[in-house]
């Protein structure tokens, strides 16, 4: 089975703990259902999340979140093959953002957009290390 990932940044339209909660429970169950792995980086002004697994489920799993009203503006940043998982165990592991590198002001200002595969998979390297 080929594996790809995906990272894509989207902003939190009505963003609060229990629609957090609710996202994140949802996105277990169904990632498990599918195969996906992955983790979700979140805080007030930006989801930044990766997803892994198979292909068609990964597409199928980006175009729900595009449809979500809960996501405003969702842009893949890097998508592509991968040779392994890098959160194998995590049906969705969830980061308050502690990872982020960038500010506020700096993802207002299109950081993430800007920034380098490597400098985004360096934000989810972090939550490896913790």
């Amino acid at each position: 089975m080929s594996l790809v990932q995906l990272i894509y940044a989207s902003q939190p339209f009505g963003y609060d703990s229990a629609g957090l909660y609710n996202i994140l429970s949802v996105s277990r169950r169904l990632n498990e259902r599918d195969g996906l792995t992955g983790a979700l980086l979140c805080r007030a002004d930006v989801y930044l999340q990766l997803l892994e697994g198979p292909s068609d489920k990964v597409e199928a799993t980006f175009a729900r979140i595009r449809k979500d009203d809960r996501h405003l503006d969702p842009q893949i940043l890097v998508s592509g093959p991968i040779k392994e998982r890098m959160f194998p165990l995590w049906a969705m592991h969830h980061d308050p953002a502690d990872s982020m590198m960038w500010t506020q002001d700096q993802v207002d200002n299109g950081a993430l957009h800007t920034a380098s595969p490597e400098a985004l998979h360096t934000v989810f390297k972090r939550i490896l290390a913790h």
